[in-house]
Parts: C-alpha cells; sequence; structure tokens
C-alpha cells in the first residue's frame, strides 16, 4: 500500500485544498528540551503543589452551592426562569470556578465574538475537543452537556454536574441514544425555556491539528446552532490529550507547571440551516465543520472516532501513526459496509484471493470481486493498492488489509491467512513475501523484515512456514517492537498511549446508528 500520491488520505477545507492531513490526529508527541525539563523541575517543586491545592480548594468550595441550588429541582422548575437566590448562586459558582482555572495558570481567558441567546442558537457546538480543559467554556456558561450517567455518581464532580442541568446517556439503557436525541429536541425547541446545550461533536480528542468527523447527534434536530470555536496558545503544548500521547495525570501536572496558560474561545456567528441540512443532518454536520475549520485555519478529514479506536487496537503489530489502514477503513465504511461485522465477507474473499493465486486485476475485475459497481468510492480503494500506478493490483494485500480492519487485535489470526495467500507449495514463504504482508498489515509502503526472517529463520534455509513464524510469535510476543519497529519506525511507533480509559475529555456520543449517512462522498484525494 502506498501513502503518497492517490493513495493518500484527504484533508479540505471548503473547497480549498490545504495540503496532507496531520499523520494521525489522534496522535500527540510532547518532546520537552533540556531547559523545558529544567523549568518543569523547578515548578513541581514550588508552584505545582500550591496551584494543585488551590484549584482543588475551589472545587470543594463550588460543592455546597451547587448542592443547595440542585435540591429540589424538578422539571418545571427549571423550564422557569431562575429565581433570585438562583441568579446569585449562579453568579458566585461561575466565580469560584473561574478561581479554579486561574489557579491552574489561566490568568486570562480571551473572549471573541458574542453568545447567541438560547432563543438565537439552542445549540452550542464546540470544536476542536482536545482536552479535559474544554471544560472551561462549559463553565464560563453553565450551558447542559450530554453526559453519561455514570458521571453524576462522581463526588464533588457529580454534583457540580448535576446543577447545570445535563442530558444523560445511560449505558445500560439499549434505547438510551434515542431518548437523547428526543430530549435534545424537546429542549432546543423549547422557545429558551432550557440553558443552551453545549456538544463537542467530534465525539473524542483529537490534538487540534484538523477536525474529523462531526457525529450527527447535534444536528439532528435541525435547530440553529452556533459553533464555538477553542485556540491554545502556548508554544509548549501541554494540553492536548489524546489517545496516544501522555496521560491525564501527566498532562495535569504539566500545565499546572507552565507559568501561564492560554485559551482563547470565539463564538462565530450563528449557523441556520438550510431545508435540506434540515432533512440531513450528516450534511447539516460536515457545512457547520467546514465553516468552523475556516475559522481555525485547519483542514478537515474523514477519519472518525472508530478509526482512532483501529490505530490504538491491541494487537502484536501497533499501527504506525502514518498508516494508511485509516484511510482503507474509512473507504470500507464509505461502501456502505462496517468492518466489525464483515468476518463471514473476509473468509469468502479470502477464498477468492486464493483461487487467483498471484493473479493481478484491474478495477473492473475488482468490482466484480466485491460484487460493488465500479463508483468514486472502489476507485480510491483500488488506488491504494495500486503501487506502481499500473493499472492492476494484488487481491491478495486487499484481504490481508481487510483482516486487519475486521479484526485490528488478532494479529497472529491475520498473519495466518497471510501466509496462506502467499505460501508455496509446500507451505513456505520467503523474505519478500513476508515483506509484502507486513508492509500491507501495517499499511506502510516500506518495511525492512531482513532482521525479523533471519530470527525465524533459525536454520538458515531462506523460507520459513507458518508454524516457524507463530513458534516465534510465542516466544517473543513483542516481535514487532523488537525486530521492527526499532529497526527503521523509531519515535513514531513507541509512542506512549494513555493509561487511563478513553480520552474522551468532557464528551459522550449520543449518535444513533443510523443517523450516519454510508453511502456520503468522499472528499477529492490530494495528488
Amino acid at each position: 500500500m502506498k501513502l503518497s500520491g492517490r493513495g493518500r488520505g484527504c484533508c479540505v477545507s471548503g473547497s480549498r485544498e490545504r495540503g496532507p492531513p496531520p499523520r494521525s490526529p489522534f496522535v500527540h508527541q510532547l518532546r520537552l528540551s533540556p531547559l523545558e525539563k529544567a523549568k518543569i523541575a523547578i515548578m513541581t517543586l514550588t508552584l505545582f503543589p500550591i496551584r494543585l491545592f488551590f484549584a482543588a480548594f475551589m472545587m470543594l468550595l463550588a460543592w455546597p452551592f451547587a448542592f443547595i441550588a440542585s435540591m429540589g429541582s424538578d422539571e418545571q422548575v427549571l423550564e422557569k426562569p431562575l429565581s433570585w437566590w438562583r441568579k446569585i448562586v449562579d453568579v458566585l459558582l461561575k466565580a469560584i470556578m473561574r478561581m479554579m482555572w486561574l489557579a491552574g495558570g489561566f490568568h486570562w481567558i480571551n473572549v471573541k465574538g458574542r453568545r447567541a441567546l438560547p432563543t438565537e442558537a439552542a445549540i452550542l457546538t464546540v470544536a476542536p475537543h482536545s482536552s479535559y480543559f474544554d471544560a472551561i467554556p462549559v463553565t464560563m456558561t453553565f450551558a447542559s452537556i450530554v453526559m453519561k450517567a455514570e458521571s453524576k455518581d462522581i463526588p464533588v464532580w457529580g454534583t457540580l454536574i448535576k446543577y447545570i442541568r445535563p442530558v444523560f446517556v445511560s449505558r445500560s439503557d439499549q434505547d438510551s441514544r434515542r431518548k437523547t436525541v428526543e430530549e435534545i429536541k424537546r429542549r432546543a425547541q423549547s422557545d429558551g425555556k432550557w440553558p443552551q446545550i453545549m456538544i463537542f461533536p467530534e465525539g473524542t480528542c483529537t490534538n487540534r491539528s484538523c477536525l474529523i468527523t462531526f457525529k450527527p447527534g447535534a444536528f439532528i434536530p435541525g435547530v440553529p446552532v452556533q459553533p464555538v470555536v477553542l485556540r491554545y496558545l502556548n508554544k509548549l503544548d501541554t494540553i492536548t490529550w489524546t489517545w496516544q500521547g501522555p496521560g491525564a495525570l501527566e498532562i495535569l501536572w504539566l500545565t499546572l507547571c507552565q507559568l501561564h496558560n492560554s485559551v482563547e474561545i470565539e463564538f462565530l456567528p450563528v449557523y441556520i440551516p438550510s431545508e435540506e441540512e434540515r432533512r440531513n443532518p450528516v450534511l447539516y454536520a460536515n457545512n457547520v465543520r467546514r465553516v468552523m475549520a475556516e475559522a481555525l485555519g485547519v483542514p478537515v478529514t474523514d477519519y472518525t472516532f472508530e478509526d482512532c479506536q483501529l490505530a490504538l487496537a491491541e494487537g502484536q503489530l501497533r499501527l504506525p501513526s502514518d498508516t494508511c489502514l485509516l484511510e482503507f477503513a474509512k473507504l470500507v465504511r464509505s461502501l456502505g459496509l462496517k468492518p466489525e461485522t464483515l468476518e463471514d465477507d473476509l473468509d469468502k474473499y479470502a477464498a477468492s484471493a486464493m483461487k487467483m493465486k498471484k493473479e493481478k486485476i484491474d478495477l473492473k475485475e475488482f468490482s466484480a470481486y466485491l460484487e460493488f459497481p465500479v463508483s468514486h468510492t472502489l476507485e480510491s480503494m483500488f488506488a491504494l493498492f495500486d503501487e506502481d500506478e499500473e493499472g492492476i493490483i494484488d487481491i491478495r494485500e486487499f484481504v490481508i488489509a481487510l483482516s486487519v480492519v475486521c479484526k485490528p487485535s488478532k494479529t497472529l489470526e491475520t498473519i495466518h491467512l497471510a501466509f496462506q495467500l502467499y505460501q508455496s507449495e509446500d507451505g513456505t514463504i520467503t523474505e519478500e513475501d513476508l515483506a509484502h504482508i507486513l508492509k500491507t498489515a501495517m499499511g506502510v509502503s516500506q518495511i525492512n523484515v531482513t532482521h525479523l526472517f533471519r530470527a525465524v529463520d533459525e536454520e538458515d534455509e531462506g523460507e520459513i512456514t507458518y508454524d516457524d513464524f507463530h513458534r516465534f510469535a510465542e516466544l517473543h510476543p513483542h516481535f514487532a517492537e523488537d525486530y521492527l519497529y526499532a529497526d527503521q519506525l523509531g519515535d513514531e511507533s513507541g509512542l506512549e498511549t494513555s493509561s487511563l480509559s478513553a480520552p474522551n475529555g468532557i464528551c459522550t456520543d449520543f449518535s444513533p446508528e443510523n443517523a450516519e449517512d454510508k453511502n456520503k462522498p468522499l472528499q477529492k484525494k490530494l495528488n
């Protein structure tokens, strides 16, 4: 698979192409210079404990006010204007929360634009979502948010959450997503009786280098929304909390060790949907994302939360950050297929590929093989495997790539399948075959497997069987790190993965599965 030319992932902002996307929006590399390390060491011993104490104190101070104001609040009371004493509590809590952020080093919070009234825009869509520090605009506005139902049981924090009247999503209720959308619709269409709802439509944290696909949940009600963009302006980015990079506690420590943390919140003009956008929430979401990307000066990418899960699956072959398999998975979904449910089809495709042996096929034959008509999406998928742009591909590479996206954590199953596709009549493969297998399984253009092949081929026969490889993998479960990444992938594949749960920041996804537009057209690829 190739990583340049037609086979590279695409990023566009509006109609203007801005160049290739970052290698992965889900990776954050934080490299500290010796001087920065020395500053952090000094701050750790001096400023950090003081800031941590005062930030925690402010949160504890806010708790009794939020608790009293939340007592006995039924739905009818919540829909009425705030009473005089609740308005006082509201002002006090906002002041306390502002002091908490001040204690954390956020001395100035620059706000641009005008926040719309609830009657003008019932929903605030915020992006990019990159950290739990994105709670700053929530505490400044006290807008409601969509939260997991379990959040209300967290000591102190749960009480503060309940005060802002969130919409809760329950994991135990299979119908919870539909109910959540209905509740958002009800609040959004209440003519300003309810507080505004603040939603992070990306659904997960990224490194702010682009805007990933917006989930359609915020746009299903079809009401006007106000886009809100966030910018963190520190030269050293200690804010970003992504799937691959510093963990939550490390981010907190490093951020509190900065002398000053700068954040800018910009309220963009209210976006009023057209009739077509009201009928098509995916189109509505994409158009709002385009407006926000232009305001931020960043590209958009069709990568999604599901791509992030693929990139960081716990398999023995951890995908590098520049893998082309994210693009491949996106194309598979664009054909209307779900990789998670394709295992039966994978067996069928593998059986057909074995019958073809080593024959290469063109686009028309590829279309017949998949039983899909030729389309822009199918052409894009074909181009990923047409490494030399000769108009023909090795179908075995497609089967291996599909196996990875269907079963990302089952490395040996994919390699076993690949051996069956490439092995000779005596059940062996060569070093060149192994290179083809692993470069496809990792989604890279080139890979050096000499070190690994020689380690497996103990008798120096120039050929290995799957049994040889399986036996070696059992003895060396970290063979990829020891024999592949160490040789050529360097630090990029050795990034630390957050040890905590999924870094979704302060958001949770509530979009119904059937709201996704499976047949949406792809953006034009970059050449």
